[in-house]
């Protein structure tokens, strides 16, 4: 598996579990609702941190680019879990409107960086990261296990 397919499958993951939590908490149920969302949240979790520790950093090593795609990721990755602070605390708290409110804000800005991602970042890692083989491995199996 590439690089940019291991990520990118991973994306989906992510965003099935994060539905699970927003379909329980439409539903109002609550215990549900939070236990998706620590589901959601411990796998994007590992994403951004593989990203923030192993890919981003060889990327970098390989290319010298520090302030670039990857300075960027780090930041909206910084905002993100910004977001997922308060819709952790608006599913303990069952508030509705502050869950969906901080979701649809996460669900814009997820999507928009997921595709910055998948149609930028990913490619030129494939690009410059192509003389290791393992790496892809590597990513591949540190995305992989249990939330």
């Amino acid at each position: 598996m590439s690089i940019a397919s291991a990520f990118a499958s991973h994306h989906q993951t992510c965003d099935d579990a994060y539905a699970e939590a927003e379909l329980a908490a439409s539903e109002g149920r609550w215990p549900d609702a939070v236990a998706a969302f620590e589901r959601f949240r411990a796998l994007t979790e590992r994403h951004l941190a593989v990203e923030e520790e192993r890919l981003f950093p060889a990327f970098e090593s390989v290319t010298g680019i520090v302030s670039g795609p990857t300075r960027v990721m780090r930041i909206e990755h910084r905002q993100l879990r910004a977001l997922f602070d308060q819709m952790a605390d608006a599913a303990r708290n069952r508030s509705p409107d502050d869950f969906g409110g901080a979701g649809e804000t996460m669900l814009m800005m997820m999507q928009q960086h997921n595709l910055k991602e998948e149609n930028v970042l990913y490619p030129m890692c494939e690009r410059a990261l192509q003389s290791d083989p393992k790496l892809a491995l590597e990513l591949t199996a540190a995305l992989q296990g249990p939330p």
